[in-house]
């Protein structure tokens, strides 16, 4: 189960099937707030068997990249692994017109009990070639080295906790690269010296750097995803909650790089344990 290593999730009061109706009904206000700003999204509608009750985080199972490729991810819990779809690779193709030269598949390493989910393990500088990792039992070398290995990255592995300690489980629940603003809650990496090579590396691939607390981190601030509207301008999607955690200096830093898009997912936030990145795959395939 994934409630085991994310402990925000389960933090809801309401019954499942209230959760669902309102996470229904969050989840069409982001992808109108996304389509006002001028991103273009595709939507999946999930199966109803196999029951995939974490599907609407699609970015731990699959990641697309700018060469055509795509790669699926080794996932922790079991009940995660049926997300994997390849219908829908074939339906950006197919539908969309995206191209897709190879699907690189790491799933093999769930024989091994390694894993690697997707841009939730990893937050990728995708300019720069970069795999930023904090390390737990969802996110580990073995995949983590093949990973970069076959798509050409550096990786940056860290240790980071939550304010009791416990290892944070997704590097994206504390850090978000974009274009040229990075916002990491560097206080979370344990070592001094993880740290200061996380912030450093970030600065010389020509990253300003943005620290937020964990009180914000608690808020998903992290879980940002920097994306691209179909005139080519930066919008910089992120929860409400994110966005009214943030003071008036980070906000001014942040509008200043981008459009800002918030939307209020309270209850996915609550209920599910992760935020509008996680509900994001970005598509980076050529047409």
């Amino acid at each position: 189960m994934t409630a085991e290593s994310n402990v925000f999730q389960g933090r809801s009061g309401v019954t499942p099937a209230e959760q669902q109706q309102e996470a229904a009904r969050e989840f069409d206000a982001l992808v109108d707030a996304l389509r006002a700003a001028k991103i273009e999204v595709v939507v999946v509608d999930d199966t109803t068997e196999p029951h995939t009750p974490d599907s609407i985080f699609p970015n731990n199972w699959v990641s697309f990249h700018a060469d055509g490729r795509v790669v699926l991810y080794p996932m922790e819990a079991l009940n995660r692994r049926t997300e994997r779809r390849p219908d829908i690779i074939e339906r950006l193709v197919d539908e969309f017109g995206f191209q897709v030269t190879e699907v690189l598949d790491l799933s093999e390493h769930e024989n091994s009990g390694h894993y690697l989910e997707g841009t939730g393990s990893m937050v990728l500088d995708r300019a720069n070639r970069v795999a930023y990792a904090c390390l737990s039992s969802r996110t580990q070398l073995d995949p983590l080295g093949d990973f970069a290995q076959r798509m050409g990255y550096d990786v940056v592995a860290f240790d980071a906790v939550d304010r009791d300690g416990v290892p944070i489980y997704h590097t994206n629940v504390l850090m978000n690269v974009g274009e040229a603003l990075a916002v990491i809650c560097d206080e979370a990496i344990v070592r001094d010296e993880q740290r200061d090579a996380v912030i450093t590396r970030l600065r010389e691939s020509g990253h300003d750097v943005v620290s937020i607390s964990y009180d914000q981190l608690d808020a998903f601030a992290g879980n940002m995803l920097e994306l691209r509207s179909k005139e080519g301008d930066r919008v910089l999607a992120m929860s409400s909650q994110a966005w009214n955690s943030l003071n008036a200096e980070q906000r001014q830093v942040l509008q200043a790089n981008g459009k800002i898009v918030s939307s209020p997912i309270n209850n996915i936030e609550s209920s599910a344990g992760g935020s509008v990145r996680c509900m994001l795959a970005e598509i980076h395939l050529p047409i």
